[in-house]
């Protein structure tokens, strides 16, 4: 809820179309979300190199690189949770307006969240991509040792062990990082886009 009174939206002379039309792309969010581990950040790494080759306008949002600056303050209860997704989907939304592919890549793991930020964009600037794995394949992985301290109660209100994770419904794409290699999932995103006309 928007406490702030006597505030005025200030329109740009430069359209979120018209900055579209100079990178010769469409500017969308897509929305990486899945357990710790799941593969999140290794495939929004890989895909924004992918995209800068191809001369797209790109960046990523990562949850620890937020999590160090704009979002500091936040910690990991629902109610801070449900504050660090709504951040990064304002902060998402001006970076379409600015005609900019952004990649995200957070656990997020509550429906109704990703659903808002879905919410505050137009009709099909919002991607999402279900990195699906399973638990014991997360923990076999675990890169940052997070499973570890949660199993040994060091750390509270870990997703997937006690604290829930709500998988997507229908997600625009699912990538199974246990079955399909990086470069894979990077070639299906890619086509995703190209048939879909987004770049």
């Amino acid at each position: 809820m928007n406490t702030s009174t006597n505030i005025i939206w200030h329109d740009s002379a430069v359209t979120k179309k018209q900055r579209q039309s100079r990178n010769n792309h469409k500017s969308i969010v897509i929305w990486f979300t899945g357990l710790s581990g799941s593969g999140k950040s290794t495939l929004s790494v890989a895909l924004e190199k992918a995209l800068y080759e191809q001369h797209i306008q790109s960046y990523r949002l990562d949850g620890d690189n937020v999590r160090h600056g704009l979002n500091n303050n936040l910690g990991f209860s629902p109610d801070d949770r449900k504050e660090n997704i709504r951040r990064i989907g304002e902060v998402a939304k001006l970076m379409v307006d600015a005609g900019i592919v952004t990649m995200t890549a957070f656990i997020s793991p509550y429906k109704a969240d990703r659903d808002d930020v879905r919410s505050i964009l137009e009709d099909k600037e919002f991607i999402e991509i279900h990195t699906k794995c399973s638990l014991d394949e997360c923990e076999a992985r675990d890169p940052k040792g997070l499973y570890q301290k949660a199993r040994a109660g060091e750390i509270k209100e870990f997703t997937g062990i006690n604290a829930p994770y709500e998988a997507p419904e229908n997600p625009e794409i699912v990538i199974d990082t246990e079955k399909q290699a990086v470069d894979e999932a990077v070639e299906i995103i890619i086509s995703y886009l190209k048939n879909n006309l987004y770049i």
